[in-house]
């Protein structure tokens, strides 16, 4: 089937790969940019009309001012112990993956890599939905989240043997669209606007319920996001409101705090000793 095309493409999205976590290095970080940056040309652009170019910034290197972040980090108290908050220093959009968190939880960081970049792509202020009106006095927002639908690493695919995200096309959020009309995600798995796959969810907020943001996931359930999000997470920057979101420190700060983590590290086996 074609591909939908979304809009008119722009120019490439400049965005800094930054790698501060303690269980990969930048040799195991490489490949994996690499599958990302052809994810993004070959695979997200044609069906979102977005581009990007992905950069790797080397340990004693800054950032380009004004590129957008995607940081490899262990875990979201990692991210608060260095200074990585809900923007970059300069205000602009910042994503996060935890990788040592799904290490722990036997899900793949590079799927997670994909999802985060994939989604800041598609929604970089966290703030675009789709309306669904349900009756003519009811109606549900849809969160502009592009891979939570079909997020699971069993439903990913691999780019030089690296493993991606499936994600959506803009066809998902169209309900008038009839079963296997169309397109609506990468691997062509979905068969239904708004279809959830399994252990996929979507954000979602009744305007008459006044219940606030919740998950609904593949399982039919509801969840409130506020107990679901980690910190530092899409989910949980979603429900804050924008006046309290917070700029990441300068990177020149973060790399002395990164420094000072590392040896905080390293001396816990001694203490313990």
């Amino acid at each position: 089937m074609p591909q939908h095309i979304a809009h008119a493409q722009l120019a490439p999205i400049q965005i800094s790969v930054i790698n501060e976590s303690t269980v990969l290095t930048d040799t195991e970080v490489i490949p994996v940019v690499a599958a990302l940056q052809k994810q993004v040309t070959n695979d997200f652009r044609p069906a979102w009309g977005v581009d990007a170019e992905l950069t790797i910034v080397a340990k004693t290197s800054q950032p380009p001012t004004g590129s957008w972040w995607l940081v490899i980090l262990d875990d979201s108290d990692q991210a608060g112990a260095l200074g990585y908050h809900d923007l970059t220093s300069d205000g602009m959009p910042i994503g996060k993956v935890f990788a040592a968190s799904d290490l722990k939880a036997g899900t793949s960081w590079t799927v997670t890599a994909s999802h985060e970049l994939m989604e800041m792509l598609a929604d970089p202020n966290i703030n675009l939905t789709v309306f669904v009106q349900n009756t003519n006095t009811t109606g549900t927002l849809y969160a502009y989240e592009v891979c939570d639908a079909c997020e699971d690493d069993s439903v990913g695919y691999p780019i030089d043997n690296v493993m991606m995200s499936d994600f959506v096309y803009p066809a998902w959020f169209e309900d008038f669209r009839t079963p296997g009309s169309t397109q609506f995600d990468r691997t062509n798995q979905i068969q239904n606007p708004l279809q959830l796959l399994p252990n996929g969810y979507i954000g979602v907020f009744s305007v008459t319920a006044g219940t606030g943001w919740q998950q609904h996931t593949a399982q039919k359930t509801l969840t409130d996001t506020r107990n679901r999000g980690t910190v530092g997470t899409r989910r949980e920057r979603r429900s804050t409101p924008r006046t309290q979101w917070v700029q990441s420190l300068p990177h020149r700060k973060i790399s002395t705090n990164a420094q000072q983590y590392q040896q905080r590290l390293q001396s816990i086996p001694r203490k313990a000793a």
